[in-house]
C-alpha cells in the first residue's frame, strides 16, 4: 500500500515524460503507437493530480529540440494533441481545470492552436488546477527570452541595472507562473534533466523512474508523492539532525 499525505503535496508536480518511443519499438510496434498510448497516460495522470489535489501539473510535452524528428512523428504528435484537446475539452471545464500552454506556441500548427487557444480562453478562470502543456519549449530559450526582456527595460530607462534580479527574471517566466516546481518526475530510466523547467528547478525534489511513460500507472505517480514526502527540503539551509545508529559510520558533507 502506497501512503500519500494529504497535508504535504507538492503544489506544482512537473513530469518528463519519456520512453513512448522505446516502449513501442520493444512491442515491435511504430513510434506512433507509442505516443498514442502515451497520451492515454496523460489522460489517468490528469484525473489523479486533480483527484489528490495538486495545484498545478506541467506535462514537458513537446521540446524546441523535438522539432529536429521526423516530419512524419511530428505531425502524428500535434494530430494527437488536436484529438486530446478535442476529447478532454468538456472534462476539464467540467472539473474546474485551467489549461495553459508554454514554450514558443506561435510554432505551432494551426490545427492546434485552432483547438488550444479557445480552451485556454474558456478555462482561464479555472481554480480546480492548472494544466501547463510545454509545447515548442526549452528551459535555457525561456531564460533567454526573459533575459532580453530585461535588457529592453534596462535601455529604456524603465528599469535600472540594480533591479535585474533573480525575482525580476523569475516574474518573466511563463512557466513559474504557478510558482516552481515541488517535484520533477521522469520516466524512461534516464537521470537527465533535458532542458526543462531550468530556472525554476533550483529546489525542486527530482525523482526517476525506470517506468516508461505508456507503462507508467496511477500508483507511479503515488510512489513519487510519497518519496517526496519522505525528504527534507532545506532550501540550503541546516537540516533537522538524524538520529544515528550506533556503530554507523557518519559522512558529512557541506552541501
Amino acid at each position: 500500500m502506497i501512503l500519500v499525505e494529504a497535508r504535504n503535496l507538492p503544489a506544482h508536480v512537473g513530469i518528463i515524460m519519456d520512453g513512448n518511443g522505446r516502449w513501442a519499438q520493444q512491442r515491435g510496434r511504430s513510434r506512433v503507437d507509442g505516443h498514442r498510448e502515451g497520451s492515454n497516460t496523460v489522460r489517468r495522470v490528469v484525473r489523479a493530480a486533480r483527484k489528490l489535489g495538486l495545484k498545478a501539473l506541467t506535462l514537458y510535452a513537446f521540446s524546441e529540440q523535438n522539432w529536429a524528428r521526423p516530419e512524419t512523428e511530428i505531425d502524428a504528435l500535434w494530430i494527437l494533441l488536436r484529438e486530446f484537446l478535442l476529447s478532454e475539452r468538456n472534462e476539464i471545464l467540467d472539473n474546474g481545470i485551467r489549461l495553459n500552454a508554454i514554450g514558443n506556441v506561435g510554432k505551432l500548427p494551426s490545427i492546434v492552436r485552432a483547438v488550444l487557444e479557445p480552451l485556454r480562453r474558456e478555462s482561464e478562470e479555472n481554480v480546480s488546477m492548472t494544466l501547463n502543456l510545454a509545447l515548442s519549449y526549452g528551459g535555457r530559450e525561456e531564460i533567454a527570452t526573459a533575459a532580453k526582456e530585461l535588457a529592453k527595460r534596462v535601455a529604456a530607462g524603465t528599469m535600472t541595472p540594480d533591479e535585474v534580479t533573480p525575482e525580476a527574471l523569475h516574474r518573466l517566466m511563463p512557466s513559474l507562473a504557478v510558482g516552481d516546481p515541488d517535484l520533477v518526475i521522469r520516466t524512461g530510466g534516464e537521470h537527465r534533466i533535458s532542458n526543462f523547467l531550468l530556472y525554476g528547478l533550483a529546489y525542486a525534489e527530482l525523482y526517476f523512474t525506470d517506468a516508461l511513460w505508456p507503462e507508467f500507472e496511477v500508483e507511479d505517480l503515488y510512489k513519487a508523492i510519497a518519496a517526496y514526502q519522505a525528504r527534507e527540503r532545506r532550501y540550503g539551509k541546516v537540516g533537522k539532525a538524524a538520529p544515528v545508529q550506533s556503530g554507523a559510520q557518519v559522512i558529512r558533507l557541506a552541501v
